[in-house]
């Protein structure tokens, strides 16, 4: 299994990029596991998995990345490479509600159709302090599959407490 995930830069540069830089500055990352290990290890073994990968996006590794790209520059799709995997889109460092194109304060943040594909999951701050959105593209058996794992529904319906 495949999980794509764009993983920020500004932060991981040094200097780090200002926040006031105009741009994108993402590197699209993959974690690959087998479905056993899914299966055996769990989903705290997916974030670690995923901590490790982020972790490997050190300055240096980040401006090889910069200095390749310009070389051979690629946009991947969206979509490319999803087949038996899955795509995390967002982040909480992005104040997405602090934009205002004229129209004022967005009412929701959403992905839009183009991106709309089996396995796509979007998590963005919500219109409400503290709050968030979630966003989940998931074919009818995709969801039934999650409604039929045990592990999976313990972690998505356990309180937190505050």
């Amino acid at each position: 299994m495949n999980i794509r995930f764009p993983v920020g830069l500004r932060p991981r540069m040094d200097p780090p990029l200002p926040q006031q830089y105009f741009g994108n500055a993402i590197q699209d990352t993959v974690v690959c596991l087998k479905a056993r290990e899914l299966l055996e290890k769990g989903l705290g073994n997916v974030a670690w998995e995923i901590n490790k990968i982020i972790a490997t996006h050190t300055d240096e590794n980040c401006k090889n990345f910069l200095d390749s790209w310009t070389k051979n520059p690629t946009v991947p799709s969206p979509v490319s490479g999803v087949s038996n995997g899955m795509i995390l889109s967002g982040s909480m460092w992005v104040d997405i509600y602090g934009n205002d194109f004229g129209w004022g304060r967005p009412a929701a943040v959403r992905t839009g159709p183009a991106n709309m594909i089996d396995g796509l999951i979007s998590m963005f701050p919500g219109v409400e302090q503290g709050s968030i959105d979630f966003e989940a593209c998931l074919l009818p058996k995709t969801l039934q599959g999650m409604g039929n794992d045990a592990e999976f529904m313990d972690s998505v319906t356990s309180r937190m407490s505050v």
